[in-house]
């Protein structure tokens, strides 16, 4: 005899604040099954080479620092160009015609966000102080790399601190230096793209500095896209680089599309709004031609596959 009990009521919704980005990926729906394999024996050669890669980079932070600028940015030009080569991804950069003058000094660098090879992509194009949630300062090895290269770090859950942040970051960029952010706030698995958030963009007004959209997007080769690069939801870093070093053909295309220039939009909202349909244009919607009015550079990041 089966005896009919009154569900419990649930338990309160633990509060968030409503500004708060996320992203509706989750592993198990955006990354299962959806790429072929190596074996393991390449597998533990990219993990091996890409711990490696990174570990070198670590320890010779110091003293890159102390080069002279046009020194220093070849170094970590070449540097994060090795990562993910490290790790079997082959890189291939993009840069539009009109962003080949792009402006020196400071800038702020905007970006779509997918994965933590993010992070040395855009390093690779654009050397420059990162913006990233507090908690990539306690990731493994990583953590360390990004703290010494001067990270610029945001508390995601506390509202209050967030006109500081900006306040920051508009004083770097005052400074001539440039700073990378990824508006969207969290990781999308690359399917689809998440709403810029407006707050960062104000620094670039605040600085009287330019606004550089670059897009990032991950494929097969020889086929369409992947999310086997996409570092979403509860996803460990830990599992996101092992699924990594797994994938066979994985590719990583950076296009650095033309610069946003100073005066051009008056307020941050409308900022955003140009820097997103930057980075989701023609060649985002089906049967586009890939990439329009782009030429290809081919840095040479090409990793085994």
């Amino acid at each position: 005899m089966r005896v009919l009990t009154r569900p419990a009521p649930a338990a309160p919704a633990a509060v968030v604040p409503h500004w708060l980005p996320s992203a509706p990926c989750t592993p198990g729906h955006c990354l299962a099954g959806t790429h072929a394999e190596v074996g393991l024996p390449r597998r533990a050669a990219r993990c091996a080479t890409g711990i490696t890669v990174v570990a070198v980079g670590l320890a010779l932070a110091p003293l890159v620092r102390c080069c002279r600028p046009a020194l220093r940015d070849r170094l970590t030009r070449a540097w994060a160009r090795a990562v993910p080569a490290a790790f079997g991804v082959r890189v291939t950069i993009r840069v539009s015609g009109a962003a080949e003058g792009a402006p020196a000094g400071g800038v702020l660098v905007v970006a779509n966000h997918i994965s933590w090879l993010d992070i040395p992509l855009v390093a690779a194009v654009r050397p420059a102080r990162m913006l990233a949630k507090s908690e990539v300062a306690s990731w493994p090895v990583l953590g360390a790399l990004v703290s010494r290269g001067g990270t610029l770090f945001i508390e995601r859950d506390r509202l209050r601190a967030l006109p500081g942040t900006v306040a920051r970051i508009a004083s770097v960029l005052r400074a001539g230096i440039p700073v990378v952010v990824f508006p969207e706030g969290s990781t999308w698995c690359g399917r689809r793209q998440g709403r810029f958030r407006p707050a960062v963009f104000q620094a670039a007004l605040d600085a009287g500095v330019a606004v550089q959209p670059v897009l990032i997007r991950y494929r097969l080769q020889g086929a369409g896209p992947a999310t086997a690069a996409a570092f979403v939801g509860e996803d460990t870093l830990v599992a996101s680089l092992l699924r990594v070093t797994a994938a066979r053909g994985l590719v990583a295309e950076v296009s650095v599309l033309p610069p946003i220039p100073p005066g051009a939009h008056h307020d941050r909202r409308s900022l955003a709004r140009a820097a997103q349909r930057a980075v989701s244009g023609p060649q985002d919607r089906p049967g586009a031609p890939s990439w329009p009015g782009h030429h290809l550079e081919d840095r040479g990041a090409g990793g085994a596959n």
